[in-house]
Order: C-alpha cells, then structure tokens, then sequence
C-alpha cells in the first residue's frame, strides 16, 4: 500500500491511498479526508490510517446520523427482546435521545456532548415543557443509548463507544412500601364479598407478581397438596395481552396457608356456578382471577381496579406490586431463612432478596446479636457457677497403694 497528502480545492486535503484488490488485481485509489491536515508535512493522520487499514480497524468516513442509526438497531433489537421491553426501547429512544442527540453524526459524537445532552434533559428534558426528566429517565436513557452504541462498534460503524467514558446520574432507590399484618388484614376483610379478595391474597400471601396473578390457571393450583405453580406471567403492551415465562426464567412452586386454601376452595365453586350461569363449564384451563363473562383480566385493569379499591375503602394507598414487597416483608420479619423467601418470591438469587429487602434486616439483626448474647451470657454463667465450687476431696479407701502428698 501506498499513499501520499493531496489538496484537493482550497484548503481541502485528503489521504491518497493506492491498493491493488487481491482478487482482481487491479490499483485503486481511495480518498480520504483529513480534516485537520494544514499541508503536506501532515503525514501522521496518513500513517494512522494506513496502519489502521493493515489492522483491519479502519471505519470509513459516514454521515449517518445517531437517529438514523437508532432506526437500524431497534429494528434488530426487536427480535431479541420481549415486546413490552421493545415498546419501552423505541419510546426512550423517539421521545429522549433523537431530540437530545438524534442530529449529531454518529462518528462524531463524543463524550462531552452526551453529558451535555443529559444535564439538559434533567433541568428542561420534558417535551411538554414543564421542567427536566427524572435522574432514572435519564439513567434509562444512558442505557439504551449505550447498548446502540455498543452494536455500532460490531457492526463497525464507529471504533469506540463513547458512551462508555459517561457517568450517568445518580438514581436514588425508591424506598419499598408495605403494611403491617393489622392493616393488611384490615385489607383481607374490606375485601371479602368482592373480586379483589383473591387477587390480595395471592399477592401479600404468596407474593405473586400482577403477570403471575393474572397468568395462573386452575390448572396449576392443587388444592389437595397446598401448593400452586408458577409457570407464566401475563405481560400487556399495545398489541394486547400475551402469556410468557416468568421473570426468572424458571417455574417455582409456592406452598399455601391453611386460610388460602379455604378461601380458593370457597371461591373455585362460586366461580363454577357463575360461569354455568354463563353456560360454560369450568375447567383447569380457566384462569383464576377472571373478569365477570369469564375471560382473564388484563394486568392493568387488574392494577386499576385494586388503587379504586383502596380509594373506596380508604387504606393505604399502595400499588398491587406492593402487596408482594408486604409478604417479603412479613417473612424477614417472621425470621424465616431468607433461602425460603427467594424460592417463594422467584427471585433468580438469595442476594437480590438481600438486597431488596435489606430494610427489614436490621430489626432481624437486633433480634440475633440479643440470641448470641442471651446464649453466650449463659454460658459464662455456668463456667462461674462450676468454678465457684469447692473442690472434693480425694477419696483413698479404694484398695492398692496410696498417693504421696
């Protein structure tokens, strides 16, 4: 390979580079700009590229926009992400990023205009124009706009992520709520007579998620041995409802109270008799929770109805996830192993419900340090109590020779 600096137009000079193509064999000549070349003598951009060329590291001058590129990588990544996820990809990418950055040629777009872009988007980033978006918004963004960039440098159309050299701001973690055993069984009991005494129960009972509530069929719930299974979680996005695999990926089987499998019990012929009025038979591919004609609610219908619930009866106004949060809540604080709580919540590890649910660790661990001391203490005392004993005599009317004293 060969090349020299030429000018091309005033003040215009480009990298000329010749190569012969190795299967026809025939010289061609390539041009490239360099834009910060004053003359000749600046070669080192021409021996940058040559080697970078030789490496096979060399990207090709493109005037591609970040918004055109986005484009491209969310029609890809939509077929490796669930559509609820996809929906929420393209809506940060049209709604924050495009109007932030979309205009900036993706080959020169650099760290410091990212972080420009997201110190705007805090104070003034709302497109109604009623101030900045939250810090997780923009954390959201930082996300996304990181994982393009990352497939443009495999797709080569970049050498690096810039991305990579920005600090995304801070996200403060939303303290979890949850209610006490008095208030959840004040719940419990504004809600007998309604439709939402299951879905409550399978939430702060067996910390079900909203999908899981609304995706469980008779089918895997078995009355006789106690338990149910949890093998699909319902996900809506604006194409409708679909079933899919739970959030860890893996089924988990949930052992039910004695005061759950009473009220399911109850509840299973209730619903029988109201879909016979409907002239349908129940069967074990009905849903549990289902809408009054018989067919499964829809999660944010389910969601709705239960804030209205509270509204109407003036509890505390949490959200139906919330309820799960409660149960955690209420096994930490019981001392069950925390093992246990991770297999009935579904949690893929016993550190993510450590740390999840680390607020209610310090009251357990008060209760343990006073366990330890409690038995510790205890036996110091036995060790005085032994020591402050006097001393027996030796006994010498066994027979054989005495001991000299």
């Amino acid at each position: 390979m060969r090349g020299h600096v030429r000018e091309r137009g005033r003040g215009r000079w480009y990298a000329v580079l010749s190569t012969r193509d190795p299967q026809t064999g025939k010289r061609k000549v390539r041009f490239i700009s360099l834009p910060n070349a004053k003359g000749k003598r600046d070669a080192q951009p021409l021996a940058r590229i040559v080697t970078e060329i030789n490496s096979g590291t060399y990207v090709e001058p493109d005037k591609t926009t970040l918004a055109q590129f986005l484009e491209r990588w969310l029609g890809q990544i939509k077929t490796q992400v669930s559509p609820r996820s996809y929906e929420r990809y393209a809506e940060i990418a049209h709604n924050n990023i495009v109007p932030a950055l979309g205009n900036a040629q993706l080959m020169k777009l650099r760290p410091e205009h990212i972080s420009e872009a997201y110190s705007k988007a805090l104070s003034a980033g709302r497109r109604d124009g009623a101030g900045g978006l939250s810090p997780r918004t923009v954390h959201h963004m930082h996300t996304i706009l990181k994982q393009a960039l990352k497939q443009a440098c495999v797709w080569r159309v970049i050498t690096h992520n810039p991305a990579d050299l920005v600090k995304p701001p801070k996200v403060e973690r939303k303290e979890m709520q949850a209610i006490d055993a008095n208030r959840t069984a004040e719940m419990i009991e504004a809600a007998r007579g309604s439709r939402m005494l299951i879905p409550i129960l399978l939430g702060v009972l067996c910390g079900l998620r909203r999908g899981e509530v609304v995706a469980l069929r008779w089918r895997s719930v078995d009355l006789d041995a106690g338990k149910l299974s949890v093998v699909a979680s319902a996900e809506q996005t604006d194409q409708g409802v679909r079933e899919k695999e739970t959030k860890s990926g893996k089924g988990r089987a949930v052992t039910l109270s004695p005061t759950l499998i009473s009220e399911l019990r109850r509840y299973r012929t209730e619903q029988a008799q109201m879909l016979l009025k409907l002239g349908v038979r129940l069967t074990d591919d009905i849903h549990v929770v289902t809408r009054e004609d018989g067919e499964p609610i829809q999660p944010r219908s389910l969601s709705r109805a239960f804030r209205k619930f509270m509204r109407r009866h003036k509890l505390p106004q949490i959200r139906l996830h919330d309820l799960r949060h409660s149960h955690a809540t209420h096994l930490l604080a019981a001392g069950v192993h925390p093992k246990i709580a991770q297999e009935r919540l579904g949690h893929s590890s016993v550190g993510i419900t450590l740390d999840l649910y680390s607020h209610v660790l310090p009251g357990m661990q008060e209760d343990a340090v006073a366990r330890v001391d409690a038995a510790l203490q205890a036996a110091i005392n036995k060790r005085e109590t032994s020591a402050s004993k006097p001393l027996a005599k030796p006994d010498f009317r066994g027979g054989g020779e005495k001991e000299k004293l």
